[in-house]
């Protein structure tokens, strides 16, 4: 007869399901101290940026006297007659005037932008240095060292208070930005794909608007929400340029110079409901815009590094 088996117990090992064990350097104590300061700078920043929002959406529906009363009550009245009397003000044809510049501007910024980053990126010869850097340059001198010759050059053109003068500023003071962007997209494709096509026999013309720039569809989006931003809250630049230059000459005011206006023209006898809600329609369509393309400017913005 064979010998019995003994049976040896056995203790199981013990395993810790979804914890992470502790390294001594207390590291992950770090990790989480940094993570939760970082998500609470986050919610903090959130609020610092919706509250205003909500407050100026609030306040168009209240009464002056509401708002002289209580500036954080609840509004009473949730008519939509104060945006109608906003618009009849003036409102509308400030947006449309902003609309009708946007509409060229920004698109010229893009290919004239698009096209001056590719050719730097893509095309070694002498000056190419120099040329990237005098864009680069642009985006960091002030708007308002140059006020003075531009609004004389302005005047020269005989481009003052015309839409095409104001278009041309703005694709002029978009540009380094737009080079500067899409310069850094462009180096990032695949240089296999460009020379596929050239050795295809693809013009340049052709490789460019066929080939790379449906590539740099990503950063074309990001840059283009970041340029019509821009160019939406501009200032300084349509006060100068956008003044009538006699009687006869209509206003073409845009809105962020609309909105003064509106102020202005209610004197003593303060309408701030209209002003809120001229402030509201001013800031809706950037915030759908935004809204809309968010993914594709975060993927924009990222995919330099990623790639």
């Amino acid at each position: 007869m064979s010998a019995p088996i003994k049976e040896t117990a056995q203790v199981p090992a013990q395993r810790s399901v979804g914890k992470i064990p502790a390294r001594p350097d207390g590291r992950r104590g770090e990790g989480v101290v940094l993570n939760a300061f970082s998500h609470g700078f986050l919610a903090l920043w959130a609020l610092l940026i919706v509250l205003p929002l909500l407050w100026l959406v609030f306040s168009s529906f209240k009464t002056d006297v509401q708002i002289g009363g209580s500036a954080f009550g609840w509004p009473q009245n949730w008519s939509l007659e104060v945006f109608s009397r906003a618009w009849d003000k003036g409102i509308g044809d400030y947006f449309l005037n902003t609309l009708i510049v946007l509409v060229f501007s920004v698109p010229l910024t893009m290919l004239f932008g698009s096209m001056a980053a590719y050719v730097l990126a893509r095309y070694q010869f002498w000056g190419n240095r120099f040329l990237y850097y005098f864009f680069v340059a642009g985006a960091m001198f002030p708007v308002f060292l140059a006020l003075v010759p531009l609004f004389f050059m302005v005047k020269r053109l005989d481009l003052l208070n015309t839409y095409q003068g104001l278009i041309l500023v703005y694709v002029a003071y978009s540009m380094p930005f737009t080079v500067f962007f899409m310069h850094a997209f462009f180096r990032t494709l695949p240089t296999a794909v460009f020379e596929a096509a050239v050795l295809d026999g693809a013009s340049h013309t052709r490789t460019f608007f066929q080939v790379m720039l449906p590539m740099a569809k990503p950063g074309l989006i990001s840059v283009g929400i970041f340029n019509t931003l821009g160019q939406w809250n501009q200032f300084i630049l349509p006060t100068v340029l956008m003044q009538p230059q006699s009687g006869d000459d209509p206003e073409r005011y845009v809105l962020t110079q609309g909105l003064i206006q509106l102020q202005q023209q209610a004197g003593y006898a303060s309408d701030l409901p209209v002003l809120f809600a001229g402030v509201t329609i001013a800031m809706i369509p950037m915030l759908v815009v935004y809204l809309s393309f968010q993914r594709q400017v975060q993927s924009g913005l990222t995919s330099a590094t990623l790639k």
